[in-house]
């Protein structure tokens, strides 16, 4: 059995897997083959420190070989330092500004939002320990083989956006504290860099970042308390009343919940290295805690710098320029001690950034066995390059960007989160899952039963969603309009899966 790394609590990297991996219903991919692109690939396998695993399967043998509990308070500590990102303060900000909440409204609806979105992908972390496999590589088991490919590509959506939404804050509060001197570009460009070190190296390099990164930013978080604080408008009330004020407490409610939601299709990619022996309930507690505690910290900060926009005329000056201006103008009364902590605010953005193009360079190679071929690595600097692009081209529309993906994130998670639920404790409550074959077409579900759910649920997102772009007709009947898309989505497909799903055993037999 491979040794503990002490310092970074993660085994090393097998450098050749094992010959069980490639009989017919292993979850590896095809072999490469000897040539020049399979020397190049084992090259950089050689590099100390790199991961070039992807997305087979972690077999017992090769994890972690005790559960402790220090592993425990690591998983704790990772969501916790992913979360308390200063670009998590854009989604506070978003309930004062976007849907008129006062202070304790949109503290209310962004606490309980925030639980309920983490519970969620709580429970979809517990599948990595137990199976070794990655999030949506598991997704196969309750999808289907060839409907899981529209799980992926949606949750490259998210994580191509939050790459987006990332480094233009990092990029914004750069521009800012430089006096606007240095450009956004750059300034998103130093964010991406960082991040793509990091997360091409792959997990032990995550972790080990991960576990430090949380401490200097929760200092600042601090400091910016004392500076920012007497400023706050604790007092501030909602605007409208009645149907109105109902749907916009409904609307941030389920938006805060789309936050921690974007976590749960790569809440088990962290987690593959894990023993098979750990817990599933405290792996589910520790990540829900680990994600509330530390984005409530800072979208708490966000609402409170949102309250104090219409008594405090440097704030909504600063706010009229950009997001990252506010933040860096809260330092302004610190002088250039503030926009030192603002700039490594700005640089520790990079702590949400690298667990996405992590998942996603891993989510590029469950496409097919031939892109399952291509090195993670090689996949984490094209994403990387994707998401700059992008961050550069849409540099003056942050709080549009954030706000309009990130509620299409929700819906169509909660619907995959019904349907795995109910596959696990209905369909597979006496005959379990065989994590060695994830890859047999033969034993997995054809997937039809969940791809018309999934239809359906999101059917019921369409009628239900009140967007800056779309109001559903459902929407449009609670006030001004109300988000229901969310729970509508999660309960039309809950109803409708499992019968639909005897109907797909019962005539197709799997």
């Amino acid at each position: 059995m491979d040794s503990i790394d002490e310092k970074t609590g993660v085994a090393p990297e097998p450098t050749t897997l094992p010959p069980s991996l490639s009989d017919e219903h292993a979850t590896s991919v095809d072999v490469l083959p000897e040539s020049t692109w399979a020397r190049w690939c084992r090259k950089l396998d050689s590099i100390p420190g790199l991961e070039v695993r992807g997305i087979e399967r972690v077999r017992p043998e090769q994890r972690h070989p005790r559960v402790t509990t220090g592993s425990y308070v690591q998983m704790f500590i990772i969501w916790f330092a992913i979360n308390c990102t200063a670009n998590n303060m854009t989604l506070g900000i978003l309930g004062p500004v976007l849907f008129g909440l006062g202070f304790n409204d949109a503290i209310v609806c962004c606490l309980f939002g925030t639980i309920f979105g983490a519970a969620c992908t709580g429970y979809i972390s517990g599948f990595g320990p137990v199976s070794g496999l990655r999030t949506l590589i598991v997704a196969r088991y309750s999808m289907g083989y060839w409907p899981s490919k529209l799980c992926v590509l949606l949750n490259l959506v998210i994580e191509i956006g939050y790459g987006v939404v990332d480094c233009l804050v990092a990029g914004l509060i750069l521009n800012a504290v430089s006096d606007y001197k240095m450009t956004v570009i750059v300034g998103i460009v130093i964010s991406a860099i960082i991040t793509w070190v990091i997360a091409t190296f792959g997990i032990k390099w995550f972790h080990t970042f991960e576990r430090y990164v949380w401490i200097p930013t929760v200092l600042i978080l601090f400091i910016l308390i004392g500076s920012a604080s007497p400023n706050f408008n604790a007092h501030s009330v909602s605007s409208g009343s009645g149907a109105v004020l109902a749907g916009n407490r409904l609307s941030y409610f389920f938006l805060a919940a789309s936050g921690p939601l974007g976590w749960a299709p790569a809440a088990a990619d962290f987690y593959s290295y894990n023993h098979a022996q750990t817990s599933r309930v405290w792996t589910g507690i520790m990540t829900c805690s680990g994600i509330t505690l530390g984005k409530l910290l800072i979208e708490f900060l966000g609402i409170g710098l949102a309250s104090g926009l219409a008594t405090t005329p440097a704030w909504s000056s600063a706010f009229g320029h950009s997001t990252g201006a506010l933040i860096a103008e809260a330092f302004a009364p610190l002088g250039g001690f503030g926009k030192f902590c603002a700039v490594v605010l700005a640089l520790c953005v990079s702590a949400n950034n690298i667990p996405g193009t992590y998942a996603a360079a891993l989510n590029m190679q469950m496409f097919s066995r031939y892109l399952a071929k291509v090195p993670r690595p090689i996949w984490s600097t094209a994403v990387v390059i994707v998401y700059t692009v992008c961050a550069i081209a849409g540099r003056t529309q942050l709080l549009s960007i954030f706000l309009n993906f990130l509620a299409l994130i929700g819906y169509w998670v909660v619907i995959w989160i019904a349907i795995t639920l109910e596959d696990e404790f209905i369909f597979r409550r006496l005959k379990g899952y065989d994590w060695d074959r994830s890859s047999d077409k033969s034993y997995l579900p054809v997937g039809a039963a969940a791809l018309l759910s999934f239809l359906i649920g999101w059917a019921g997102a369409i009628v239900c969603m009140y967007q800056t772009y779309y109001t559903g007709p459902i929407a449009k009947l609670v006030g001004n309009g109300a988000d229901l898309g969310l729970p509508v989505a999660m309960s039309w497909t809950a109803v409708v899966y499992p019968p639909l799903r005897m109907l797909e055993i019962k005539f197709l037999g799997r």
